[in-house]
């Protein structure tokens, strides 16, 4: 990957670091939350500020413009045709409840192609990485996409984002995917269910209106691990369309 390689291990480590942050704010007890008050169905943890602060921390000083959830836009320059794409906390309410594993994410971006992400699991902390010029691995381990082909036999990781509209409209929409599929998860975490793909323990990933920090370091290691990516403009700013498959679906 050239002349990627220094950032993407400045990426992992900037990554492993928010995650050790995340198992002490768990060891004593700091898991503070609130309902965000302009999208009622989205919680802000105290944990999602505090990461952020880390991983900011390594990244900023690239000077490559910064797409944080929590944050926003932050431009150094705008001369870069890269940006990096940071998730301080996928899977917040599977965090604060000890409900089901976490992750945080980092990816890579030239434009909105993903060059490269890297995910790091909570509590396990199995760390991933990868895109589509250089692989996919957990812990320094090649993982690949499955080769289940036909939907009837396949599994599909999906979910309700945040600011999924539930209406006359959208339901039959989704009850015509999920109902083309052998099996069906929700795990609470986007970049979680793409990672799964990418190792070939789930076969597709689908959502709709899932916001871009959420999914841009998943993609990057669905691609490095052969499969197919395919996304659409969303509703909303930063949003996207996404269906990511082992490519023999």
């Amino acid at each position: 990957m050239g002349d990627y390689d220094q950032l993407l291990s400045l990426a992992k480590d900037a990554v492993q670091e928010a995650v050790t942050a995340l198992e002490k704010m768990a060891a004593t007890n700091l898991l503070g939350y609130k309902f965000a008050d302009d999208i009622p169905r989205e919680i802000k943890a105290d944990a999602d500020c505090v990461l952020e602060k880390v991983i900011l921390g390594y990244l900023k000083p690239t000077g490559i413009p910064i797409l944080s959830e929590e944050t926003g836009d932050i431009r150094d320059t705008d001369n870069s045709e890269l940006r990096w794409i940071v998730d301080p906390l996928d899977g917040t309410v599977n965090f604060i409840r000890g409900l089901a594993p976490c992750a945080v994410s980092v990816a890579l971006c030239h434009g909105n192609s993903p060059i490269f992400g890297v995910i790091g699991e909570y509590p396990s902390r199995r760390l991933a990485w990868g895109g589509r010029l250089i692989g996919a691995f957990i812990d320094g381990s090649s993982i690949h996409v499955s080769t289940i082909q036909g939907k009837s036999k396949a599994i599909l990781c999906t979910g309700f984002p945040s600011r999924f509209d539930f209406n006359e409209a959208s339901a039959p929409v989704f009850m015509e995917l999920v109902s083309s599929f052998s099996k069906v998860r929700m795990l609470g975490a986007a970049s979680l269910s793409l990672l799964h793909v990418a190792r070939g323990a789930a076969d597709a990933y689908a959502e709709q209106d899932i916001m871009l920090w959420d999914v841009a370091a998943g993609l990057a290691l669905v691609e490095g691990a052969g499969g197919h990516i395919s996304t659409t403009p969303g509703r909303y700013r930063y949003s996207l369309n996404v269906f990511a498959s082992n490519n023999a679906l």
